[in-house]
């Protein structure tokens, strides 16, 4: 399975290198690339038990007792952003914007590959939705407390923390979440009566109950437990709106849009003024501009009209004395707090609003030149792009506990993040186009299910008016890295006793994961005993500290005939996982004492003790002559017997471009890059490596890996060796 693995991965990851991105001159970017990444962030959001068909080989099943302590099933939908909770007013949200752009954009997803991959993201959310309001008048909002989860720095896949679920009732009701979700319902009852019309069915039901749940209590007396994370600022008649503007969609039941109207006189104002508010941006909060453009287009209203063009022209050349504040680079910034999610959204709400046909020419030219310049600022425009694996000097410290990876549960641990969020728009620059990539920057670099919602709407419009290529078979499967570790050292010892620490450290991150039948086996030969007459049996060990493990106290026989024997040190019972400095190992001292009356116990022959002659007692010596096992079966490590990993033969150096071996070194095989004398998966991933600057091969690697024969290293050979692999092409 391993080997299965590691052959996707390092197949996934060709086509970085080289599939070729043709984008049309007047595109700027490779909008689809960008697309086809900003939805499978996504899909690192996703809690829950995730499907076989997952592209994310670093996210595993999490949150599986969510709503367990309201007697439901809770599990499913996103992460908000780079926390663990699950806030359903801007996950709703979400769900709307990016059923919006397929509502809009349908046939760009198809042309670009991607309409499978945001139907199953869209659907991911809705059916957590639906699992949430299991009668009419009752919606569960959250799961998760925002102030535990915000304390604890790892991953959701080994989550310790109660994770409550908070509702809303007719006798405390949540007027806010409660219409957005029927927002988000409603428009995936649209998108998804092509395709499954039963599940529209379903969607729209929900959405309709929903909805007449908000409308008839109005009020966010119950919606308590967001407050401080997602308080609804701007009150619950936008999301009134917007679902009544979602569900005539849906229905083309005039009686929403009555519905609808009878907003109007609730509506915010300008400070001072009768003017309805222009001066904001489509958001989690606020969504009367995106309410009042699906309106206008469908009434033709010059209310709603009014409302959406006095926005836009605010965001681009001003109205009624003021407008949104522009960097010096151009990015039209609205708040320091996720500056490029406001102005991506805005971009989407300019382009969509300027291709109807109710929308003044001249106008329509200024929306869609400013929707085009904020999405291209934010893949890059100024220098440097603002999208995680995407561009020029994308970000690589988003604020993201699962993308960081920490077994510590530190910020610091590891000192680089262990995995690409891919297609994450990060918060952005402030107002003087200033911004640090820095993990503890939470107000630039975190990321959020709500940042990219619009940015995906956009990029769906830029692609289809652009063009650009989506990365064939693209996903996020990774090499796995270094998960489990054994270090040990030489605690004390003399003639008649051997002491060793030894810490088991789970680290694993592909995906992160606990266990509490972890164990680790420390093998000695016995030889100086058994020469002096004694047998095993006299021999005992001992432990002073075990944390938890049970440690054999006798050694247990491996191979008799030539005196291998081992400590067996078993932590069964005790979890550990990659969850907290005190969490993710564990310390043993053990001692093996000599028999009564011998004096010349001899640790140097132990199998085990290879390499910590010299180690620190404070920090151990990593060692892989330890072996670790999981429920009695070794995952790192070797035992006795197992052979040794064979050393990269010496050839001659690599020649220069102009020139050609003239015979292949002894032991050489084409390919081989380590050492086992066979091309398989394993030397693919070793070339990548060495092409992405990862890990540089040596002067024999090199000659191996230079499968095309013209004194060069690149991705030519990179793509023959997939084509071997592949069985497209038979050898080199």
């Amino acid at each position: 399975m391993k080997k299965l693995i590691t052959f996707i991965t390092v197949l996934s990851l060709m086509s970085t290198l080289l599939v070729p991105h043709s984008v049309t001159a007047a595109g700027s970017f490779n909008y689809g690339e960008a697309l086809q990444k900003s939805i499978i962030f996504y899909e690192m959001q996703r809690s829950g038990r995730l499907p076989e068909n997952n592209r994310v080989n670093w996210r595993g099943d999490s949150g599986l007792n969510d709503g367990a302590d309201a007697g439901l099933d809770l599990t499913g939908g996103w992460y908000d952003a780079g926390d663990n909770v699950k806030f359903n007013l801007p996950m709703a949200y979400t769900a709307t914007m990016l059923a919006w752009s397929v509502y809009e954009n349908r046939d760009a997803y198809k042309r670009s590959g991607q309409l499978g991959y945001i139907l199953e993201n869209i659907k991911w959310a809705t059916d957590y939705f639906i699992k949430c309001h299991p009668s009419p008048n009752v919606y569960y909002y959250q799961v998760g407390d925002g102030h535990l989860d915000h304390a604890w720095w790892g991953p959701p896949e080994v989550m310790q923390m109660q994770r409550p679920s908070f509702k809303v009732t007719s006798d405390s009701p949540g007027s806010t979440v409660v219409a957005e979700t029927a927002a988000a319902l409603a428009a995936a009852s649209i998108i998804f009566k092509e395709t499954d019309p039963s599940y529209s069915a379903t969607c729209l039901k929900h959405a309709q109950e929903l909805f007449t749940f908000a409308d008839t209590t109005r009020s966010d007396e119950g919606y308590k437990a967001a407050n401080g994370f997602y308080t609804s600022h701007s009150g619950f008649y936008d999301e009134l709106t917007w679902a009544s503007a979602w569900l005539y969609l849906a229905t083309k039941d005039s009686s929403y849009l009555d519905k609808a109207r009878s907003y109007q006189s609730y509506w915010e104002k300008e400070l001072g003024t009768n003017i309805i508010k222009y001066s904001w941006g489509h958001c989690w909060d606020n969504k009367l501009f995106g309410a009042c453009l699906l309106l206008a287009r469908e009434t033709g209203d010059s209310v709603y009209k009014q409302v959406i063009e006095n926005n836009l022209d605010w965001w681009t050349v001003g109205f009624n004395g003021g407008r949104v504040q522009y960097s010096p680079k151009g990015l039209a910034v609205l708040d320091m707090w996720g500056s490029l999610r406001y102005a991506t959204t805005a971009a989407f709400l300019a382009d969509v609003y300027a291709d109807w046909s109710g929308c003044d020419s001249a106008k329509a030219k200024i929306y869609r030149e400013f929707a085009k310049n904020q999405i291209d600022y934010a893949l890059g425009s100024t220098g440097r792009s603002f999208v995680v694996g995407f561009g020029v000097n994308p970000p690589k410290y988003p604020h993201h506990r699962a993308a960081h990876g920490s077994w510590e549960a530190m910020m610091t641990t590891p000192s680089e993040h262990r995995h690409i969020l891919y297609g994450a728009l990060v918060g952005g620059p402030g107002a003087n186009d200033a911004y640090t990539d820095s993990i503890n920057d939470y107000q630039s670099n975190e990321v959020a299910c709500d940042y990219n919602a619009g940015f995906v709407g956009i990029l769906a419009r830029m692609y289809d008016k652009y063009g650009g290529d989506p990365i064939p078979n693209f996903n996020a499967i990774e090499p796995v890295g270094e998960e489990f570790v054994i270090y040990g050292a030489l605690n004390a010892s003399g003639p008649t006793f051997t002491n060793m620490k030894v810490t088991l450290a789970n680290m694993t991150g592909w995906p992160p994961r606990g266990s509490d039948t972890l164990s680790f086996r420390y093998f000695v030969d016995i030889s100086e005993v058994v020469n002096a007459g004694y047998k095993a049996s006299d021999i005992t060990v001992s432990a002073s500290a075990s944390n938890g493990a049970k440690v054999s106290p006798k050694l247990i026989e491996w191979d008799a005939s030539k005196n291998i024997y081992y400590v067996e040190v078993d932590f069964t019972g005790t979890y550990i996982y990659p969850g907290g400095i005190n969490e993710y190992k564990r310390d043993v001292y053990f001692s093996i004492n000599a028999p009564n009356g011998f004096s010349g116990l001899d640790n140097t022959n132990d199998f085990s003790f290879k390499g910590l002659d010299k180690a620190s007692p404070q920090t151990g010596a990593k060692t892989e002559y330890i072996p670790i096992y999981d429920n009695g079966v070794k995952i790192y490590g070797m035992e006795p017997g197992e052979p040794a990993a064979t050393p990269t033969k010496t050839v001659t150096p690599t020649p220069t471009p102009k020139e050609t071996p003239t015979a292949t070194p002894v032991d050489f095989v084409k390919g081989d890059l380590n050492g086992d004398k066979t091309f398989n998966s394993i030397d693919y991933a070793y070339l990548k490596m060495h092409l992405l600057g990862m890990n540089k091969l040596n002067e024999a690697q090199l000659l191996a890996a230079d499968v095309d024969n013209n004194g060069q290293v690149d991705s030519i050979d990179y793509a023959i060796m997939k084509q071997v692999l592949l069985g497209i092409r038979k050898d080199f």
